[in-house]
């Protein structure tokens, strides 16, 4: 892990993160945890953890200064991003991570057991089923779904001065045309990754 090590530094100092050290080696661990049930659970495409440390962690990380606090819900969470990192690193945050897919909310909660994370909770449920007691002030999808459907879906969700975050790979000027609310475009340098990363900040989102 020591040259997973290194990147992550690297890319924390590219992107102006200060981390603790604790908080680091937990990002770390998760790499590894990653890595070890990719092999059965085929959790995800990235097969090499230094490649992880980009496409997963910092990649997570990218939208760390734009979660409105304190109640988070990351929606299709797959193998607990960006929820875990994000997690990691506001202790003061809650979170709550669902999926549709067992086997990967399987490897969430157990991930969430092994680095002892007491702010996050994992839900296997689909997002339309999902009826929280208490509504989030931030909701965040990655790659998710089409932004229409992403409001459709997690609407119900959302607080009244709640934001939601959608984290997407090119600007997707197409699904943007159609939508009927206001919404931001944030542009994410991500260390180490080449592709054009966006997220789009829409306030409110409970009422489209």
């Amino acid at each position: 892990m020591d040259s997973c090590r290194i990147k992550l530094q690297q890319g924390l100092a590219d992107m102006m993160l200060e981390l603790p050290e604790v908080q680091q080696e937990n990002l770390l661990r998760f790499i590894a945890l990653i890595n070890k049930w990719n092999k059965a659970y085929n959790l995800t495409a990235v097969r090499n953890p230094d490649d992880m440390v980009n496409l997963h962690v910092l990649d997570s990380l990218a939208i760390l200064a734009h979660i409105k606090p304190t109640r988070i819900a990351d929606i299709g969470t797959g193998a607990g991003l960006p929820g875990i990192p994000l997690a990691i690193c506001r202790p003061d945050c809650e979170f709550v991570l669902v999926d549709s897919n067992a086997k990967k909310t399987r490897f969430v909660t157990q991930a969430v057991l092994e680095l002892q994370l007491k702010n996050v909770e994992v839900v296997h449920s689909r997002v339309e089923l999902f009826k929280p007691a208490n509504l989030f002030s931030t909701v965040i999808t990655r790659a998710f779904a089409e932004m229409t459907d992403i409001i459709k879906l997690t609407k119900h969700l959302l607080a009244a001065e709640g934001l939601l975050l959608a984290m997407k790979g090119r600007q997707p000027d197409q699904e943007l045309q159609s939508l009927q609310l206001e919404f931001d475009i944030v542009p994410l340098m991500v260390p180490g990754i080449d592709a054009e990363r966006c997220l789009i900040r829409v306030e409110n989102a409970q009422h489209g």
